[in-house]
């Protein structure tokens, strides 16, 4: 081959042979005063495509060229026992196996395990095309038994379709150092049920649990959550601070200007929920002559007035306390849904926000939506018996039978995708802030698998009322943290612009849809036209591999795991079809 033309990153070179097989994609060696790299793409009637992967520095391959050879360079094919130290990184502790290249069948092709994992990753492709047999493929290499034992490893998957249980189960199996915990939204199933603690919730959190839309929608939800915290401890502790409280709610009520029948209801309403034994409905006002329960004093007489209101205003005003007194003591309490359900309720009366319909209309949503969730289905997901930290929750989620587990798997198969999308978001964001307190920063590093990524790591109006959403936020902080993100998904144009762009490597099966292929050839290096087009061809179990866990981008043909992921699809003829009797 002689060198004819060289342009962009391409060399084009005569030929004179026949050759009795195809050299499409086998690497050639372009010797000038450097040695190149080139991968043959195009074969011509007496012409080669060929384009320049990188350079030969100190006997090793470096991916990427720093000049361009001269057209004096010889070109020659590569020996297939150098091919393999080009193509591949070593299968030792640090190399994982994933497949074959396709043209070199005999030639294991390895990953480099700790720049795989060092960074977010992301495995993309149409329906059957392979991503669930890669994961898998990936996962059991990781924990395979070797002479080193991944034991601090911590790898929590989310399961879309609770297809992973059979591929992960295997690795237990085959590895008795290694714990599988499967934790799962199924209540009728024998593996753990997800239980979502939430005394451990924050505004965030609930803002969106609660699908919170409106900045004073998070004061209330700061107001409940303090609120909570007050009135769930022992009276005798706080019962000064509970009584101002109250006290502060009825007097705003009181001087609302409201009709008094309205007045009236809300302070039984108030007072029927939120009481001490020196507040309530009972409670005794004394005057010269006679004594009388409050709830007395709360009468409508035939003109429509509360005649007692100035007596009620000075009984209640009793009870404020100075600013400086009002310090409420935080956190260490268990409740419940339903004393947050409480807990909201009084925020929107103790905010003042009864003074604003508008406003009521827009934060009552807030009590509609925990009331709905405390009557559904989902309500068992947030039952906890007791109280415990966010580090000791995360952890128990890396325990099984008292041993630490590497491998987390959430089949969140049983409810729909609303609901599926707000555990993974709590639960991320749980993670997040368990990782990152974490000292010395990044020791304990934690990887969150996303399958069907797309329905979760979205454009999400997070941004917007909270001032981020916790994928991008890991995207962009998790790694120095020790917290990275693996992206699966089949349609990565409707994923989080901002997370796609953190991603390092990637694994890319079969697609076809223009407006997914548009998408990653923006956001992937090395996606050109060329390598576009072959994606679109490309066999099941077959992928294009990038990024700098890989020698340099190239087609891999996918080991199988064993056992596999319940990802097939359905098969028509056996279900269909039955022999004639």
């Amino acid at each position: 081959m002689k060198i004819k033309e060289i342009r962009d990153n391409k060399i084009f070179a005569s030929i004179d042979n026949v050759y009795n097989q195809s050299i499409i994609n086998h690497y050639v060696f372009i010797k000038d005063e450097k040695i190149f790299v080139g991968e043959i793409t195009e074969l011509r009637i007496d012409e080669v495509i060929i384009n320049l992967l990188g350079e030969i520095v100190n006997n090793s391959f470096i991916f990427g060229i720093s000049s361009k050879p001269s057209n004096n360079a010889t070109i020659e094919f590569i020996s297939h026992d150098i091919t393999g130290k080009i193509i591949s990184f070593n299968n030792d502790v640090n190399g994982l196996l994933l497949g074959y290249n396709p043209i070199y069948e005999d030639i294991p092709i390895c990953l480099n395990l700790t720049t795989f994992f060092s960074s977010h990753f992301t495995i993309l492709g149409g329906t059957g095309s392979g991503k669930s047999h890669a994961l898998s493929k990936i996962v059991q290499e990781v924990f395979k038994p070797k002479e080193y034992i991944p034991y601090n490893a911590s790898l929590f998957v989310f399961d879309t379709y609770g297809e992973y249980y059979p591929s992960f189960l295997g690795i237990e199996n085959a590895n008795p150092y290694i714990s599988f915990k499967a934790i799962t939204t199924n209540p009728e199933s024998d593996n753990e049920l997800l239980r979502i603690p939430p005394f451990l919730l924050g505004v965030d959190d609930l803002a969106i649990l609660l699908n919170a839309e409106a900045p004073n929608q998070l004061q209330v939800l700061e107001k409940a959550l303090e609120l909570v915290n007050i009135f769930k401890r022992e009276e005798n502790d706080i019962i000064k601070i509970k009584n101002d409280i109250i006290a502060r709610a009825i007097i705003d009520i009181l001087l609302s200007g409201r009709p008094s029948v309205q007045i009236r209801d809300q302070v039984f309403s108030i007072l029927s929920f939120y009481n001490t034994e020196e507040l309530s409905l009972e409670s005794e006002i004394v005057q010269p002559g006679y004594t009388r329960a409050l709830k007395n004093c709360l009468i409508v007489d035939n003109d429509g007035k509360i005649r007692e209101m100035e007596l009620l205003t000075k009984f209640f005003s009793s009870f404020l306390l100075e600013r400086d007194n009002q310090i409420i003591p935080k956190g260490n309490i268990h409740y419940t849904l339903e004393d947050l359900e409480n807990a909201i309720d009084f925020a929107l009366i103790s905010e003042g926000i009864l003074k604003s319909e508008k406003i009521f209309d827009t934060n009552n949503l807030l009590k509609v939506r925990i009331h709905n969730l405390i009557e559904s289905d989902n309500k068992k997901y947030f039952e906890y018996s007791s109280y415990i930290t966010k580090e000791d929750y995360v952890n128990s989620l890396m325990v099984k039978n008292n041993r630490k587990a590497q491998l987390i798997n959430f089949n969140i198969n049983y409810v729909d995708d609303r609901f599926a999308k707000i555990i993974v978001k709590i639960l991320t964001n749980m993670l997040f802030d368990v990782t990152k307190s974490i000292n010395p920063r990044g020791s304990k590093p934690i990887h969150i698998i996303l399958e069907e990524a797309h329905r979760y790591v979205q454009n999400d109006s997070d941004v917007k009322l909270l001032g981020y959403n916790i994928f991008e936020r890991i995207a962009k902080e998790g790694r120095k943290y020790g917290i990275l993100l693996g992206l699966i998904t089949q349609r990565p144009s409707e994923l989080s612009e901002t997370v796609m762009s953190q991603c390092n490597n990637f694994l890319v099966f079969k697609m076809t849809h223009p407006r997914d292929m548009e998408y990653i050839k923006k956001l992937i290096p090395y996606m050109d036209e060329e390598v576009s087009k072959r994606v679109q061809t490309l066999q099941p179990g077959n992928c294009y591999c990038f990024g700098p866990a890989f020698r340099l981008p190239m087609i891999v043909k996918l080991g199988m795991p064993n056992p596999t992921p319940l990802s097939n699809n359905v098969n028509i003829l056996s279900t269909w079809f039955v022999k004639k009797q």
